[in-house]
């Protein structure tokens, strides 16, 4: 599987193996090999959402895709209008009512921004003091690249474990030709340039590679998992602000 190029043999011998690489990740010895073991997640877009299908099946697979342009968008827009407005938030209620940008995240990346204006942080606690802004926490969702060479020079700057996150390259913001999920200092290609579907997949990543949702972007997430995805509703707890929004989203 390592070396052949036909991308319908590898994608069956990763279906064959997912519970084999689920046990993997259940070893914490081992979880840290999953991309060495499996190194194919590094060049062949589409096998991160082929072991989340696996996992959840197609209906789950789809529900961002399918419910945030439509019903989740519309309402995310409406409820940023009423946070404090500061010029960066503008800018993204500005791009995301847009049909064509040309400064800055385009529509939908602005509306998925725009949930972290919504979700910020939640205070860290005495063993991590110190909080974060919204505007940060966008951070460590997104980072944005001009050129695609620079993408081993930004891996080779990264100096400590951190969680999945978007690469998104590209001449400017509004016209990123690729996205990247960061995972363990690798760059894996994502599917589809379409910014949406790259957060699609950025979530999907937590669960195929068994990783936590980072501090700063939890409340962005298990709304995302709660109020999307319906993944494990019941048995969530999640913080009151994103039991509100989900409220709100759900009426």
């Amino acid at each position: 599987m390592k070396h052949t190029a036909d991308e319908s043999v590898i994608k069956e011998k990763m279906r064959l193996t997912l519970v084999y690489r689920q046990k993997i990740l259940r070893d914490t010895d081992k979880s840290t090999d999953v991309l060495t073991i499996f190194p194919r997640f590094m060049d062949i877009p589409g096998l991160i959402e082929q072991d989340f299908t696996l996992l959840f099946g197609d209906t789950t697979s789809a529900k961002l895709m399918e419910k945030w342009s439509t019903n989740i968008k519309p309402k995310v827009i409406a409820q940023s209008r009423g946070l404090t407005q500061t010029g960066e938030l503008q800018d993204l209620i500005q791009n995301a009512v847009a049909t064509e940008v040309e400064e800055g995240w385009d529509s939908d990346m602005s509306s998925i921004l725009l949930l972290v204006h919504l979700l910020p942080p939640s205070t860290q606690g005495r063993k991590r003091p110190g909080k974060i802004s919204a505007r940060q926490a966008c951070d460590y969702l997104v980072k944005f690249l001009k050129n695609v060479v620079s993408i081993e020079g930004h891996l080779e700057g990264i100096t400590q474990s951190v969680q999945p996150y978007l690469l998104a390259v590209g001449p400017k913001k509004s016209r990123i030709q690729s996205y990247f999920i960061v995972v363990d200092k690798q760059a894996l290609p994502c599917k589809s340039s379409n910014s949406l579907a790259a957060v699609d997949e950025l979530f999907k990543a937590h669960y195929v590679f068994g990783t936590t949702y980072c501090h700063e972007l939890t409340n962005v997430y298990t709304f995302l998992q709660t109020t999307v995805y319906d993944i494990d509703v019941e048995i969530t707890k999640v913080n009151p602000r994103v039991a509100e929004l989900r409220a709100r989203m759900l009426q």
